[in-house]
Parts: structure tokens; C-alpha cells; sequence
């Protein structure tokens, strides 16, 4: 006979999106239960190589049709693997239309109103804006090309601990030294310190009503083994008052959707527009002597570059291209960032996708690999994922420790076509000027690849298009949310960290109020995690009024 435990709150997932109401309900006086599908690692865990074993522990590549897709599978999800760059998304973005031809963000959500959650999150973290002597020489290459160029360029504000920092440039591994401000460090401990209750390798399978009187969902979950996720080692179910879903823009609706009969329906919004945040990948191969000769650069005595993996992964971005007046589609930012070099066999060799996968100029092109430089163009996408039957177990078909099947099917629209090309256009007038490095996107014929999927679940005005409300919750659903990187409406031309970070944030006096309409002996205005109370101060008095 299975045993059903019960709870106030049950959260699923770990990472941005679910570490915030956690910790928020739990300091409130909530019992929570956070549900983790991956492992739970510790920073002298984190092994900074490439090996099986080590950073398939924490990150999914996962192939849906015509995407990849890269996620976080620990507890403090993609927080752990993240390249930490902490932007707020720019005010226009609030306004956009996309294919659709109407706003797209609720009424209730601009940039104003978001900011002053921004401002907790970034006091929590902390966020650090790097001095130009701290950002990585591949950051200060590409910032060179673009002054050059007529273009600006600054550092990127980072949630990482600069003096603490030993730039190894292993931040997808996890970062070994606590400097990388991810989850581990401040919400979910902070969480646990309230009393809240976090378990590593427990996958969520289905949600239903609850049974019991007082109770609204019941949970059902398999425990995953340690060493082959595939496994499953135990079973069990959990109701609970409130839930909040923040498995991920890959996991939410795929659980959703397998949950509709038992739920009684989903919007039909879930699982459709997702969003890879208009992600677009290029490799400039960079002609050392041009660096010598047109930008004055000199890395080490007769080295004026070769410096590709050294550093931090982000170091400097251009935001010329975010001009509110433009027509949509058209504006990006560019970014200098770092693949690891697992990554290197999808720069293109050639200007033919069909041909550039193999050959002596794919071999040559690699072998200069030290004398690369990417660039991440973050578009204005049209959100045309949609996900198909959801797999019986899981988020995915998982074939391998860190390698998984989706039902996604992407197919770039018109729209988004416009917008990678308008960011083509503008990474090669900057590198390719006189000649200073040739540039060649990622191989198209592995399509698109993110590390930034949305939407899958978004919030919006017009429930036709969009599965949650203004604040969070889905529709026809009463205390269910979803606070994760799912619930974000559009592409945000910038990373997409802080600002789901911020939604969550925003989320929390709503499921506050949720769970203590349901019996909950529970309140909103718990001071940051390490104890300071300005962004408190910045945002109770709105948060209390929007939750009555």
C-alpha cells in the first residue's frame, strides 16, 4: 500500500524559477517539499573537465525537431551550469506583438514594474558589474573590433563574485570555487534554513486532484537511480494546497499536457510558442596579424590573440541594436561568450551548411581554435515551438545519462529568419572589417541550438495564446502556477536569468495569498536570504496590495 504524505506547499524543480517561492513560503511559514529531478552536487563535486561521468551528471543536450536544447538536471537547475549573465530585459520587449499581432506581456507587466523586482533579485545574488581590467581578453577583442567598427560595447553584469573568481573558465561544469552566484549559494539554502524540505533524483510524473479534503493537487513522482537517471528505484505521491511548477520551458508542459485528462484539460496554450530566445551562434576565425595590426592588441610578447577559452565565458556585449524605434525582428544584442570546446565541430568550414560538416577545411578551421572568438546574437524569435505527444515518464526520451529525445518540433519562421539574418549581418560588419576574422554560424544542419528555452507555458492577456495569468497561475487552475522560464512571454534579446528570477519574485506574494486563502498559516515579506531588507522595502508595499 503506497502511503501518501501531504504537504502546504509542493514545489517541482530547483532552479531560478523554483528556489524563490520556496524559500519565499517556507521563511512565510509554510511546509514545502521541493521535488528535484537531478542530482544534488556540492561545489568541491564539480570536476572541471569534459569526462562522462562529470558534467553529464548536471547538463542535458537534449534534440527536438530542428532544435537542441541545453539544460541544467540538478538541484539549483540551469542556475548550476549558467554562464551567469545578469541583464534586465529591455523595455520594449514588453511590448511586443510577435506573428501574432497583439501584446503579447500581460497589461500589468513593463519594464517599470518589473524593475523594483529586478532590484531584490540582484541584491540577493549579488550582480557585479565587471571593470574592463576584469573582463576576459576575448571580451576585450571583440569590444576593440567594435569600437573599430563605430559600434559601443560594454561589460556584461555578471552574479558572479569577482574576487573570488579564478577565471577557469569551467562554468558549465559548475563553478569549484563558490564564486558563481547560483541557487546553492543563497535561495535554496536559505530555504532549507527556513525549514523547507529539498529532494534531489525525484522526477514528477503526473499531477491530479487531490483525495483529501483541504488538499488541491496530488503529485505522483518516481525516484531516479543515482548513476543511470533511466531507472527508476522507488514511487511515490504527495498532495499538497498549493503547487508551483519550475521544471524548466522543456519540463512544465510536458507534465502538464501528460496530466490534462487527470486535470480535467489545460489551456490549449501549454506547449505551444516556445521560444529558444532567438539564440544565434557564430565563430569569427580571427586573423592574428590583423589583431596585431588593426586593433594594436598584443596578448603576450608575439601573441596578439589566441586566446579563445581564456577567461570567463562572457566578458563584453554590444547593445546598439535595441533601439525601441525599430521595427521588431530587427533588434539583438551581440555577445562575446565561450563554448566549451565540445562545442567546436559546429562552426561551419565553409558558406554551404551541406558541405562544411567534414573535410580537410573543417579540420583546418579547428586546428586555429585558440584564435576563435564566438558571438551569441539574442533575437526577437516568433515562439514557434510546439511540443507533440509528451514521452510516458519524463521530460523526454532520455537515451543516454545527459542525452534526451523531445517531442519539440521548431521550424524558424519568416520573422526569426529576419531577425538571425539582421544579426549576421551586423557580427560580420564588425569582425570582418579589413579583413580582421571570417565569420561562419554554427552548422546549420543540426538546427537551431539554445540554452535559453521559454514560452512553453507563457503568461499573457488573451487566453488563447497564453496559459497563465498575470500572476502566474494557470488557467482554470487554482493554485497551480508556474514560475519558471516556461511562464516568460518572448524572447528578451538579452539572457534570460534575471528575468525569470524576477517573475518568480514577482509570483511569490500571489501564491502567498493562494496558499493562505487554502488554510495555510503563511505571509509574504521575508527579508532577502542573506538578511537584507532594501528590496524588501522596494517592493512590499505594491506586492501586499497585488495579492489582496
Amino acid at each position: 500500500m503506497t502511503v501518501t504524505e501531504r504537504t502546504d506547499v509542493l514545489v517541482v524543480g530547483s532552479g531560478f524559477g523554483g528556489s524563490i517561492p520556496a524559500y519565499h513560503l517556507a521563511a512565510g511559514g509554510a511546509r514545502v517539499v521541493v521535488l528535484e529531478r537531478g542530482p544534488h552536487l556540492r561545489s568541491a563535486d564539480f570536476a572541471h573537465d569534459l569526462r562522462m561521468g562529470s558534467y553529464t551528471r548536471t547538463v542535458d543536450l537534449v534534440q527536438g525537431d530542428g532544435i537542441t536544447v541545453v539544460a541544467g538536471n540538478c538541484v539549483g537547475g540551469s542556475s548550476v551550469v549558467y554562464f551567469a549573465a545578469s541583464l534586465r530585459a529591455p523595455g520594449f520587449v514588453f511590448d511586443r506583438r510577435g506573428g501574432l499581432g497583439h501584446r503579447l506581456w500581460p497589461a500589468s507587466l513593463t519594464r517599470a514594474s518589473l524593475d523594483p523586482w529586478y532590484d531584490r533579485v540582484e541584491e540577493t545574488l549579488p550582480v557585479a558589474l565587471p571593470r574592463w581590467d576584469q573582463v576576459p581578453y576575448p571580451g576585450g577583442l571583440f569590444a576593440a573590433a567594435c569600437t573599430r567598427a563605430g559600434r559601443t560595447c560594454n561589460p556584461v553584469p555578471v552574479a558572479v563574485d569577482l574576487d573570488r573568481c579564478t577565471n577557469c573558465n569551467w562554468m558549465l561544469s559548475g563553478c569549484h570555487f563558490d564564486a558563481k552566484r547560483s541557487m546553492l549559494l543563497n535561495y535554496l539554502p536559505a530555504a532549507t534554513a527556513a525549514g523547507a524540505e529539498i529532494r534531489a533524483l525525484h522526477e514528477v510524473q503526473t499531477i491530479a486532484p487531490a483525495t483529501t479534503p483541504g488538499y488541491r493537487y496530488r503529485v505522483a513522482y518516481t525516484v531516479l537511480d543515482a548513476d543511470d537517471y533511466r531507472v527508476p528505484v522507488a514511487a511515490g505521491t504527495i498532495e499538497t494546497k498549493v503547487l508551483v511548477l519550475a521544471g524548466g520551458a522543456l519540463g512544465t508542459p510536458v507534465l502538464l499536457r501528460r496530466s490534462a485528462a487527470l486535470l480535467g484539460g489545460v489551456p490549449g496554450a501549454v506547449g505551444r510558442y516556445f521560444s529558444g530566445n532567438g539564440d544565434r551562434v557564430s565563430i569569427a576565425d580571427v586573423d592574428e596579424s590583423k589583431v596585431r595590426d588593426l586593433l594594436g592588441l598584443e596578448r603576450a610578447p608575439g601573441t596578439p590573440y589566441e586566446a579563445f577559452p581564456v577567461g570567463k565565458p562572457i566578458g563584453s556585449m554590444s547593445f546598439d541594436r535595441l533601439d525601441p524605434r525599430a521595427p521588431e525582428f530587427t533588434r539583438f544584442s551581440l555577445q562575446q561568450i565561450y563554448f566549451p570546446g565540445i562545442t567546436n565541430i559546429l562552426a561551419q568550414a565553409t558558406d554551404h551548411p551541406d558541405s562544411s560538416w567534414f573535410g580537410v577545411q573543417k579540420k583546418e578551421l579547428r586546428a586555429r581554435w585558440r584564435s576563435w572568438l564566438s558571438v551569441l546574437a539574442m533575437t526577437e524569435d516568433d515562439n514557434e515551438g510546439v511540443f507533440g505527444a509528451p514521452p510516458a515518464t519524463g521530460s523526454f526520451t532520455r537515451v543516454a545519462s545527459s542525452v534526451g529525445l523531445s517531442s519539440l518540433r521548431y521550424r524558424p519562421s519568416a520573422n526569426t529568419l529576419r531577425g538571425w539574418a539582421a544579426a549576421d549581418t551586423e557580427a560580420r560588419a564588425v569582425l570582418e572589417r579589413d579583413r580582421l576574422a571570417r565569420v561562419r554560424p554554427w552548422n546549420e544542419v543540426v538546427g537551431s541550438l539554445t540554452a535559453h528555452p521559454l514560452s512553453s507555458c507563457r503568461m499573457g492577456d488573451d487566453p488563447a495564446s497564453s496559459a497563465l495569468d498575470d500572476h502566474n497561475e494557470l488557467r482554470g487552475h487554482p493554485g497551480l502556477f508556474v514560475t519558471d522560464a516556461a511562464a516568460v512571454p518572448t524572447s528578451l534579446c538579452v539572457n534570460p536569468s534575471l528575468t525569470v528570477a524576477a517573475l518568480a519574485e514577482r509570483a511569490c506574494p500571489h501564491i502567498v495569498a493562494r496558499a493562505a486563502e487554502a488554510g495555510v498559516a503563511v505571509r509574504y515579506g521575508a527579508p532577502a536570504p542573506d538578511g537584507s531588507t532594501a528590496g524588501r522595502r522596494g517592493v512590499l508595499k505594491n506586492a501586499l496590495g497585488e495579492s489582496r
